[in-house]
């Protein structure tokens, strides 16, 4: 640590000695506020002098004038003036204003009234300090520019703003905004979900056997059962047990863990909704996802700065077949290859030390490469090859490809779902095949979860799945390149 800053830290700490010597709690319990800073200007409205109000919240800014001082005091709703006056706060009270600092947390009991400059002002008749901030936060610089406040960051280096997300939040108005507009969309899916009958439920995130997508999971050991244990990969197989104990629809909206790379659209962490209707088949999931992709943007577009850059699309969304658009674009019949000819394919493509993938890992790789990153607006890509979908039912009338469709937008995966496999006979020769994957080396397959299908062995309703990522989806919704900026405390390597 530099020197200046070694000084700012040991005058802070004098300041808040002083402070407890003057018999001020600097740490305080509570504060009783009848506004905060948006409904105190609001209860001002037009008029030149207002009601008393009792407000609480940050100080960003601080500008001295002998006997008075003006401030301004941020909360979550923003921020409002204050105007402190020796003779109104007393000497004493006022003198203390000097061991004040930009981010220390404060309450404010006084009148609204209106300056010259007719900006609405608490007049300040009592400072409480709440919390002494013994860290500056790194607030930028303010100007006006015709006639616009224009705020130069103070903290701008992407890493260190990750790491320290309570201070990006609390310097930058407009991450706490992402962020709220972020929590608006979950609750309008939840709400949509609601709406149509889904149930909402909980399963576990501690599995003793991992499944429901093809990833490598987070290994962990439970002491008083002296058991391996898993970090959840997927939600899926809980919530189809589930449709087997007579839910007709359910959904959950949590957290799974993926022990893999991170770049700018992987964390190891991330929010998934999964959603599963009996009776139902991947034709009418379409029609649902559809629609609340569309419900899910409505949200977004109530925040006036985020309206204008969220992407414009309309239902029915394009639909492209999986082999077809991977033929096209690869000049050969893709399943008619040899893994060597496959192989060589995937070379050129860019797909990273093919000679390591197994055959359906290859498939996946060469449709990320030459397909999938080419979709921009929204579009469902339907029917997979039976390889790459070892939960999905057989496609009616070609048992090489699977009732499966996954939506891309912006060149990423929004959202997956199936005609879910009901056939437990069916269903155990895959899990075998996933099996011997996984002992060929594959460390992303599955094996043989006999307790699921005991579950289907009871007899499984016909049903349509879906699985979406919501970090995902608010990338594309508010233009956002990095999962780490919507992400509030995203993986990073120890400092």
């Amino acid at each position: 640590m530099s020197d200046e800053a070694n000084f700012v830290l040991r005058a802070r700490r004098d300041k808040l000695a002083a402070l407890e010597a003057q018999g001020v709690v600097p740490f305080a319990y509570a504060f009783d506020r009848t506004h905060d800073a948006a409904s105190a200007i609001a209860a001002l409205g037009p008029a030149e002098e207002g009601p008393a109000v009792r407000v609480a919240g940050r100080i960003v800014s601080w500008r001295g004038q002998g006997k008075t001082v003006f401030a301004h005091l941020a909360d979550m709703s923003g921020r409002v003036q204050l105007y402190f006056r020796r003779d109104d706060l007393g000497e004493e009270a006022f003198a203390r204003l000097k061991l004040l600092d930009i981010g220390d947390v404060i309450g404010i009991e006084g009148t609204m009234f209106r300056t010259r400059t007719g900006e609405a002002t608490v007049r300040a008749a009592a400072v409480t300090m709440l919390a002494k901030s013994l860290r500056p936060l790194p607030f930028g610089k303010e100007e006006v520019v015709d006639g616009e406040v224009v705020r130069h960051s103070g903290f701008s280096d992407p890493e260190q703003r990750y790491r320290q997300r309570y201070a990006d939040l609390a310097v930058h108005p407009e991450v706490r905004m992402l962020f709220l507009a972020r929590s608006r969309m979950t609750t309008a899916i939840r709400g949509f979900l609601d709406g149509l009958g889904y149930v909402e439920v909980e399963t576990p995130v501690l599995q003793p056997l991992y499944g429901g997508a093809a990833a490598k999971p987070f290994v962990t050991h439970h002491n008083a059962l002296d058991m391996p244990l898993f970090l959840r990969i997927a939600d899926e197989l809980y919530l189809k047990r589930l449709i087997v104990g007579g839910f007709d629809k359910v959904y959950e909206i949590g957290h799974d863990f993926r022990n893999e790379g991170i770049d700018r659209t992987h964390n190891p962490e991330f929010t998934m909704l999964e959603f599963y209707e009996a009776y139902a088949d991947y034709q009418v999931m379409m029609g649902i996802v559809e629609r609340l992709v569309t419900h899910a943007a409505n949200a977004v577009r109530t925040f006036p700065r985020l309206a204008e850059g969220v992407p414009s699309f309309a239902a029915p969304f394009p639909r492209i077949e999986w082999v077809a658009s991977l033929n096209a674009a690869l000049g050969a019949d893709a399943m008619a290859l040899d893994d060597e000819a496959l192989r060589n394919s995937a070379r050129r493509a860019g797909v990273q030390h093919p000679e390591l993938l197994s055959r359906p890992k290859l498939l996946d790789e060469l449709f990320q490469a030459l397909v999938e990153s080419r979709l921009d607006s929204p579009t469902f890509v339907v029917d997979y090859p039976v390889e790459l979908s070892p939960l999905a039912k057989p496609k009616r009338g070609n048992p090489a490809l699977t009732e499966r469709f996954e939506l891309f937008a912006n060149g990423k995966e929004l959202a997956n779902a199936f005609s879910e496999l009901n056939d437990p006979i069916d269903q155990r020769r895959r899990f075998e095949a996933q099996a011997r994957l996984r002992a060929a080396g594959d460390e992303e397959a599955s094996g043989v979860d006999e307790d699921y299908l005991r579950a289907m062995e009871y007899g499984m309703p016909p049903m349509g799945g879906v699985g979406v990522g919501l970090d995902r989806l608010f990338m594309y919704l508010t233009r956002t390149a990095n999962i780490r900026d919507v992400i509030l405390f995203p993986t990073m390597r120890p400092e």
